[in-house]
């Protein structure tokens, strides 16, 4: 008859370790990427071999080793490492922190401080570490995945270093699966282009592709999988984007630089990217038709229709249909001539009436509704300019004293070239009109 309790004494099975646990890097040497920071020319190579390491805040995509580079830091500066988190730790609970880093400091022993997720906290509780990062106390390691300089106190970042780890590439992802096979003892049973497929599911996240190897392993095949049977076991990785995060923001400069760039096919990968992670295509048409106003301009006049268009066909169509309108206008604006004349000319515009906003206009163009305005010269002089010669007066419309400024100076492309043309031509016409 089986035990229904352990005995006392009796050795028990060890719990089962996960994957990602078991291949934890023992040294800084075995980390998989990161060399930008970790090689001897980098920051923390050049700290470690210091021996002078300071504070930190450790910024990167999930799965890139920041608690795994946080504790191998600690181990070589013969640090204790203790280790919180943001978003399960309280006041009360940080006081208790400091107050073992300072017992521990007084046996000669310093403490670094890991806070995984220091972004959830908020700045009284940021700034409550100041004291001890300033004395001693603690070294803290901070780790984030949002923009330090978004969502970090100021003096916060003043006395820490921010290291920027990377998301893991294609080449440190198949390093780190052959590693996995090496642990597991066993090759992985999929073809060549499945896995490939499996290296693409992980997006960049160590530890995402060794959960993704510790389910395979634990599938029971008669022979290798295929890409598209593999596709049907393992849902893809979700795509990291935030549509109010710093991703947001990454993403829609991308798209709206591609544009710029007069380059359709990047347009349409960050297009869809935005898409794929659950954009609301409507902030996408506001956004195109941006792009039609700030950067083709006049160039193309007819690129701000087509936009508009574009955005009253996805309200009628909807999704997905109603997107392939989108789509159109984006390819439309990439192949567009380009210019910013208009743009550059609307701001100079506000800059100068920012600088000359108490001028009066000059009195021959001012309004005269009533008698006394045109009895003190409210209107006096004004030109008709339809019926001078060539319809053109070449009056001053500038306040009197006011040096003629030059805004609008479009380029020789696209729909422009034609208005440069006329520029030139009132330009000449209004040189012959004041010519003494």
């Amino acid at each position: 008859m089986s035990d229904l309790f352990d005995t006392p004494g009796k050795p028990q099975p060890a719990a089962p370790r996960p994957l990602a646990d078991r291949l934890r890097p023992r040294n800084l040497a075995e980390v998989i990427g990161q060399s930008h920071v970790l090689g001897p020319d980098g920051p923390l190579g050049a700290m470690l071999a210091a021996h002078s390491l300071s504070s930190l805040i450790l910024w990167g995509p999930p799965g890139v080793g920041k608690t795994t580079v946080a504790r191998l830091l600690a181990d070589q500066s013969d640090l204790a490492f203790v280790q919180i988190s943001a978003i399960f730790t309280g006041v009360p609970d940080l006081r208790k922190v400091f107050e073992s880093a300072k017992i521990r400091r007084q046996n000669g022993q310093g403490t670094l401080l890991f806070v995984d997720e220091i972004h959830r906290f908020n700045k009284a509780q940021q700034d409550g570490f100041l004291p001890y990062m300033e004395d001693g106390t603690i070294l803290l390691v901070g780790a984030t995945t949002e923009n330090p300089s978004f969502e970090l106190n100021a003096a916060l970042l003043s006395r820490a270093q921010v290291i920027v780890l990377e998301r893991l590439n294609l080449t440190d992802l198949e390093r780190l699966a052959q590693r996995a096979e090496k642990e597991i003892n066993r090759a992985l049973p999929l073809t060549g282009d499945a896995r490939e497929a499996l290296i693409e599911m992980a997006d960049g996240d160590g530890r995402a592709l060794l959960n993704l190897i510790e389910q395979i392993a634990a599938w029971k095949l008669d022979k290798p999988l295929d890409r598209a049977q593999l596709s049907t076991r393992l849902m893809r990785r979700a795509s990291k984007y935030d549509k109010s995060g710093e991703e947001h923001y990454n993403l829609i400069s991308a798209l709206h630089k591609s544009v710029r760039g007069s380059d359709p096919d990047a347009a349409l990968y960050w297009f869809a990217r935005m898409l794929e992670g659950g954009e609301d295509p409507r902030f996408l048409a506001r956004r195109i038709t941006r792009m039609a106003v700030e950067d083709i301009g006049l160039a193309d006049p007819q690129a701000q229709q087509i936009c508009l268009e574009s955005w009253n066909t996805y309200e009628r169509l909807g999704s997905p249909e109603g997107e392939l309108a989108l789509a159109q206008a984006l390819v439309y604006l990439a192949l567009a001539p380009k210019s910013n004349a208009v743009y550059t000319a609307y701001k100079a515009a506000r800059a100068s009436a920012r600088e000359t906003g108490s001028h009066p206009p000059p009195l021959h163009i001012r309004n005269a509704p009533t008698k006394l305005m045109k009895d003190i010269g409210y209107g006096a002089g004004y030109a008709y300019d339809h019926d001078a010669e060539d319809s053109f007066s070449g009056q001053n419309y500038f306040p009197d004293g006011m040096k003629r400024p030059i805004y609008y100076n479009p380029p020789e492309r696209g729909f422009e070239r034609d208005l440069k043309k006329r520029i030139d031509y009132f330009v000449k016409l209004r040189a012959k009109r004041n010519d003494p």
